[in-house]
């Protein structure tokens, strides 16, 4: 797997690590007091669907719940509808929203999240991914927000799935996707589609600063 990073710094590799660290080490207890639940779906992992499903079934504290179309070009692209949402255990359908257009990107997927949000007035969010894109979902929409000018609480929820498990679309586990998702991430970064380490420093500074409650109690 290192010939994946072939060509980046140590330094590079660094930064990353740091910022993965300092995103991934949020406390997630928080996801449990936000306004919204959200999703991205994608690469056939109906895990993301039902994590996402039991925790606003089980939480009627949860104004919204947004799941993020995915690729229609995958093998394992299954339409989003209220109808296949049933099928995975929903029953609560007040406050659900999906996005009807195909996002055969994590940058399609982050824009709509930033629209539903803003039209929406949700206050707080929690994501909602597998771990191993966790962290390159957060830096996208963190990089959305960060654009239009607007800051919320955004708390990671790694979906509750095994690492050796076989993702559908391609057959290969969080341990193989972890290394392209690092190389994504930082190829991305220097595109502008990711939130930089700076701008992560500068959002988890407002962040600890303006919601510590939150982040450490609950809301108040």
């Amino acid at each position: 797997m290192e010939e994946d990073l072939a060509g980046f710094t140590a330094g590079q590799l660094v930064e990353v690590m740091k910022v993965l660290t300092v995103i991934l080490t949020l406390p997630q207890s928080a996801a449990e007091h936000v306004d919204a639940l959200v999703v991205a779906t994608g690469q056939g992992e109906e895990w993301r669907l039902t994590h996402a499903i039991r925790n606003w079934e089980a939480n009627p504290a949860l104004r919204f719940l947004l799941v993020a179309n995915g690729n229609p070009n995958e093998e394992t692209y299954v339409e989003i509808t209220l109808d296949y949402l049933r099928t995975l255990g929903l029953r609560r359908t007040d406050g659900v929203y999906l996005q009807a257009d195909p996002a055969p990107n994590t940058g399609l997927q982050a824009a709509w999240i930033v629209n539903q949000v803003q039209a929406r007035g949700i206050t707080s969010l929690a994501l909602a991914v597998s771990p191993y894109h966790l962290a390159r979902v957060y830096l996208t929409v963190l990089k959305a927000f960060t654009r239009s000018g607007f800051r919320l609480p955004m708390i990671p929820m790694p979906v509750a799935v095994p690492p050796d498990t076989p993702v559908p679309e391609t057959g290969a586990t969080a341990y193989a996707l972890v290394p392209g998702e690092i190389k994504r991430i930082l190829n991305y970064m220097d595109n502008g589609w990711l939130a930089t380490p700076d701008e992560v420093q500068q959002y988890l500074q407002w962040l600890w600063s303006h919601h510590k409650a939150l982040l450490v109690n609950g809301p108040a």
